[in-house]
């Protein structure tokens, strides 16, 4: 079994940070791509930042040059950090990974159980 296990979210004043991190663990073989997605209340999930084994990230147009992502590949670590925060982008965030639990598996989609960002005066 894999588990996504997200960490770092709270309430920020507009302007602030907050740095999110997640941990894969379990059987895993391989972990093709890592990144965050985000839902608000009556929208739809939306990818904020991937990043690919090799480190290439992209990033959603809304948070360029506001928010990093980087990963750990040791240690199946992937971490946000988001600055700059305004009031939209207040969401649950959540981990998502694309893994190979072992060798010749088909990778597959495993998500976090989601953490709160509230971006608020």
């Amino acid at each position: 079994q894999v588990q996504l296990v997200e960490s770092g979210g709270g309430l920020v004043q507009p302007g602030g940070s907050l740095r999110l991190s997640c941990t894969a663990s379990g059987m895993i073989f391989s972990i093709t791509a890592m990144g965050w997605y985000r839902q608000a209340p009556g929208k739809q999930r939306e990818l904020v930042a991937g990043i690919s084994i090799g480190g290439s990230p992209n990033y959603a147009n809304s948070v360029k040059g506001r928010f990093s992502i980087s990963r750990d590949n040791a240690k199946n670590t992937v971490t946000m950090q988001m600055n700059n925060l305004k009031s939209e982008d207040t969401a649950v965030y959540y981990c998502n990974a694309l893994i190979r639990q072992y060798i010749g598996d088909r990778a597959q989609d495993y998500w976090g159980q989601g953490t709160q960002v509230t971006v608020s005066l």
